[in-house]
């Protein structure tokens, strides 16, 4: 990132810091602040035991009466945003201004206030992540997140805290993930190998599954949109003496049958064979085992039935990006997925400040894609993952506390293809990796307004350069009640998926020689309290990945090298408002400057890396009243950014306003709506690849 460009963010931050500034003093009173935008009411939260690792249920909105009164108006709100529970930095239950580390939130309730159906689409309005995905809009688009020059297979998805990346070829899909089974999702940017090992080079996103609430509820729902969209959910939640429980399902189907055109293709049609079926069932059952102990089984199943439309031939620049799009009319494909852990709590001691925690967990990833356009293929993509957890998490003295503990996983993958033409299969690749690793975060705070944190974790691998070392440390100072510093470093690594070690085609092999990924991750940052009414979060990071694994097209048979380096700049604020009574705006902003640095084409040294530059800009106002009632218009920006690592092709940006709505008709039955895409705005996310305009959808939910 060049100086000018620092200096301008500044100076527009410094701008706003003045602006609120003389506001709260023209306004002279104290005030609600909002937390991400929607800003859905705050319920009443059910506590369980052993409740320290996971986040407590809330109730649904639906189940909450209507208050007559308008909530009390108190400067401590503001700390409410900082109060927002987090587990991920920590691998333990804190909260975000415990935190050295900046952690991005979005709850259940603002997923239902956004009309966000999978996770991939909750994340749009986050800081710190460059959601957008590469290849469609609609609700069964890949997800692609980019966190601080990383791409998604350098970003680690956890479940609950424990991972669920492929290792076979990498990443995870979160469009896989229906939201109704969601409390929160958490991003954690800057990495995370530290707390959770191979993966996290580039940042963690976990997901966090709804717990039992203490009441018996049942909440039912339909959703109907444009383009065919019709989505059916209900789940049961509830407790009866020491058995509680979250039973749910999940279908929703759509055709996504659009109208679209490519200038550059000089093409215009209707988006065909891009249909989409989800069939999502989750079981959570949770006992307490005395008042000290928790066992807790959660399943989850995740089925998806998809068409592959393709994109658009792109015919210049010749063999560009778009060059070899096809469109297809029969192309599938089938994802199923099963993950299951079961999780044990105990609270050691007489107190509440020793627990230890232990999980078992299985994962069954399979995927088929049936090719019936050219080349009249199947491809099968199957992985198993095993895995053990153990920790404790301890505060040993008042200013103390130690987490520490061992995870193990084995992951085996396979790959093959089958030729209906020749009736023949073979076998890409059949392997597993077994990973292995040993932890500790200790955390001491010196001070009421000075905090520390050290970490350590050795990973151990059956590959052969699959060990490494992490550690990290942070630190957060109080500079008066309403100023925070905080500063970072973390040291994090990926190990090699099993496709580029192991692989075997006609034209291609795998290179069982690769070393891990490696990244250092700098960041430091402000939190700064705006009089009685606002919020404003700062962070500067500095993110460099070395040993970059990439194909090399220039050797005799085409492999996957270490050949590359790249270091990412760049900047991430968010601003909270509360403007007037009701009345929430909200300000997001992520700058990215990833510089490649080393690579065996010279013509890339230097260059902006692919996808991962694009800044992004998110703004909301809403009004939401404590009786239900939530009207917000939210606007979406993403600035324009090269498709190639020789910066020859690229994408324009785009900026879309969404219309989000939220009325209680009763204290029971609730209506939802959206309008995205107001202006109608149309753009590719990759060459060839169409987004899908305005659309439209209006739920209706009863809760009884």
């Amino acid at each position: 990132m060049s100086t000018s460009r620092i200096v301008t963010y500044c100076e527009f931050f410094s701008q706003i810091f003045v602006f609120t500034t003389i506001y709260g003093m023209i306004c002279g009173r104290n005030v609600v602040i909002a937390n991400q935008v929607p800003q859905i009411s705050e319920f009443p939260k059910h506590q369980g035991s052993a409740k320290d690792l996971q986040p407590v249920a809330q109730a649904t909105p639906e189940n909450t009466p209507a208050s007559t009164e308008e909530p009390d108006i108190e400067l401590t709100v503001i700390d409410k945003l900082l109060n927002e529970p987090v587990y991920s930095p920590f691998r333990r239950e804190g909260t975000v201004k415990d935190s050295t580390r900046p952690v991005y939130v979005i709850t259940g309730e603002e997923m239902e206030g956004q009309g966000a159906r999978t996770v991939r689409e909750a994340l749009k309005f986050l800081p710190g992540i460059l959601p957008d995905g590469t290849v469609g809009t609609e609700v069964n688009a890949l997800s692609g997140q980019f966190i601080r020059g990383s791409n998604s297979a350098q970003v680690l998805i956890l479940l609950d805290g424990r991972p669920i990346n492929d290792l076979g070829s990498g990443g995870f899909d979160l469009s896989e993930f229906t939201t109704n089974i969601v409390e929160r999702v958490e991003v954690l940017p800057g990495g995370g190998s530290t707390l959770y090992g191979s993966d996290a080079i580039g940042g963690v996103i976990n997901i966090i599954t709804r717990r039992p609430t203490e009441k018996v509820t049942t909440q039912a729902g339909v959703t109907l949109g444009a383009y065919g969209l019709n989505q059916q959910t209900i789940n049961s939640s509830g407790k009866v003496g020491d058995i509680g429980w979250v039973v749910g399902y999940n279908r929703t189907q759509a055709e996504n049958n659009y109208p679209f055109s490519i200038p550059s293709a000089n093409f215009k049609g209707i988006r065909e064979n891009n249909d989409v079926l989800y069939n999502n069932f989750n079981v959570k059952l949770e006992a307490d085992l005395g008042k000290r102990n928790t066992l807790t089984l959660s399943t989850l199943y995740l089925g998806k039935d998809q068409g592959v439309p393709g994109g658009v031939p792109i015919p210049e620049p010749l063999y560009g990006q778009g060059y070899f799009n096809s469109l297809t009319n029969s192309d599938r494909k089938y994802t199923d997925q099963v993950l299951t852990d079961l999780t044990w709590n105990s609270k050691l001691g007489g107190g509440d400040d020793s627990l230890l925690t232990a999980r078992v967990y299985a994962d069954f990833l399979n995927t088929r894609y049936d090719s019936r356009n050219s080349s009249q293929a199947r491809y099968d993509n199957g992985q198993t993952s095993y895995g053990l957890q153990t920790q404790h998490s301890w505060k040993f003295a008042h200013n103390q506390t130690l987490v520490y503990g061992f995870d193990y996983r084995n992951v085996s993958a396979t790959n093959s293809t089958f030729d209906f033409s020749a009736n023949t299969k073979t076998v890409t690749y059949d392997d597993s990796i077994s990973q292995g690793a040993l932890f500790a975060r200790y955390e001491i705070n010196f001070t009421p307004s000075f905090t520390a944190n050290l970490g350590l974790r050795q990973d151990f691998s059956s590959l052969t350069n699959g060990s490494f070392t992490s550690p990290s440390v942070g630190a957060k100072f109080a500079l008066t009640d309403s100023t925070t510093l905080r500063a970072n470093y973390i040291k994090n690594f990926r190990a090699p998926n099993l496709f580029s070690l192991y692989a075997n085609g006609s034209s291609y092999v795998g290179n069982p020689n690769l070393r891990p990924e490696k990244g250092d991750s700098y960041d430091i940052g402000i939190d700064q309290k705006l009089g009685d009414f606002g919020l404003l979060r700062l962070t500067y990071f500095n993110n460099t990945i070395s040993d970059l694994i990439a194909y090399n097209f220039a050797v005799p048979v085409a492999t996957y090298e270490n050949i590359g380096k790249v270091r990412t700049t760049g900047i991430e604020a968010v601003l909270n408002l509360q403007l007037a009574k009701n009345i929430y705006a909200s300000v997001s902003y992520t700058t990215n400057d990833p510089r490649i640095l080393k690579s065996t084409n010279s013509a890339e040294v230097d260059k902006e890396l692919r996808f991962a530059g694009a800044d992004s800009l998110n703004a909301g106002l809403s009004y939401e009243t404590s009786q239900g009632l939530y009207a917000g218009i939210l606007m979406h920006s993403l600035g324009a950014y090269p498709i190639n690592n020789t910066n020859t092709e690229s994408l324009s940006g785009y900026t879309t306003f969404d219309f989000k709505m939220r009325v209680s008709l009763s204290n029971t039955l609730v209506l939802t709506g959206s309008l995205d895409n107001i202006f109608n705005q149309r753009y590719q996310l990759f060459p060839g690849y169409p987004d899908g305009g305005r659309v439209f959808q209006v739920g209706l939910s009863s809760t009884f």
